[in-house]
């Protein structure tokens, strides 16, 4: 915020107010590459005066503290260099719930939301589902499965230990920890060798290597690589799931992968190659795009 307000004992007309500082910053958010200035104005904001975000609209001419604005100052300098709002504020909400986040794990993004959507509706085929989420990150997708259904068992892998930490927090935060087996390992590695379950769900790396430096800086600089790097075709990580994923699943198991839109066919064919899987089946997310591939082990 440049300039400071002239004041006097009691005029606050040119003080900072919310109003004010919504002012400043969006049209300098946006001025530094910001796709949605208004919203991060408004997060940070409501971060920095510890409110809802719906209390800026009724407070428009509330002053902020010295705190406050020292704290508001930080946040927009570090997203006027891409640094992820979920990042600054800790936290993004998925599925309905509010999860804390540290640049360890990737933001969870509503496209992930088609594969919890299709765990939960394929999970009503069994009195007690057993579930594993394969690459867990923040927990987001185990998370979510456990807070609806709260008679499957669940596991969740992820090779990262900081990422690990971040999902068992979260576990807590919503009072499932005791429901999810948190496991450190690649992909099936660490799991027993007569583990068993009903559904297999991941979201890989799938970005391809060639792309990653093609991608926003928010992305690009901040999130973790190990998360997102698929390899040349952005299909190294997926081709290991489908191999491995029948030595643990049931009969009549589902392994769910998320992909990237443009991957389904060669998804599929993968699949298909294996013999190993029937009713293949590709779901599109909320706008239409192909974003789930579904099989079932035979």
């Amino acid at each position: 915020m440049a300039t400071e307000p002239t004041t006097t004992a009691n005029v606050t007309t040119d003080a900072w107010t919310v109003r004010r500082i919504l002012d400043w910053t969006i049209p300098h958010l946006k001025k530094h590459g910001s796709d949605t200035p208004r919203l991060d104005a408004e997060i940070l904001l409501a971060h920095a005066r510890q409110c809802p975000r719906i209390k800026l609209y009724t407070e428009y001419d509330a002053v902020l503290t010295d705190a406050q604005r020292q704290i508001m100052r930080d946040l927009v300098q570090r997203r006027s260099k891409a640094e992820p709002v979920a990042y600054l504020v800790g936290r993004r909400e998925f599925f309905g719930l509010n999860f804390q986040l540290t640049s360890d794990v990737l933001i969870p993004r509503p496209d992930t939301e088609t594969l919890v959507l299709q765990v939960l509706d394929h999970a009503k085929a069994w009195p007690r589902p057993r579930i594993l989420d394969v690459g867990t990150g923040s927990g987001c997708i185990a998370i979510s499965i456990a807070h609806h259904l709260k008679n499957a068992i669940i596991a969740a892998v992820d090779l990262s230990p900081d990422a690990l930490a971040v999902a068992q927090n979260n576990a807590k935060l919503h009072q499932v920890g005791d429901r999810i087996r948190f496991v450190r390992g690649d992909l099936f590695e660490s799991l027993d060798a007569d583990a068993s379950f009903d559904i297999i769900a991941s979201n890989p790396p799938y970005v391809t290597t060639g792309e990653l430096a093609g991608l926003d800086p928010d992305v690009r600089l901040h999130e973790p690589h190990l998360a997102l790097d698929g390899g040349a075709d952005g299909l190294k990580v997926v081709r290991r799931l489908i191999a491995d994923a029948p030595r643990f699943l049931d009969e009549k198991g589902i392994l769910l992968i998320e992909i990237a839109c443009e991957q389904a066919s060669a998804v599929t064919e993968l699949v298909n190659v294996t013999q190993r899987f029937t009713d293949v089946a590709t779901i599109a997310d909320t706008t239409g795009r192909p974003r789930v591939i579904k099989a079932v082990v035979k």
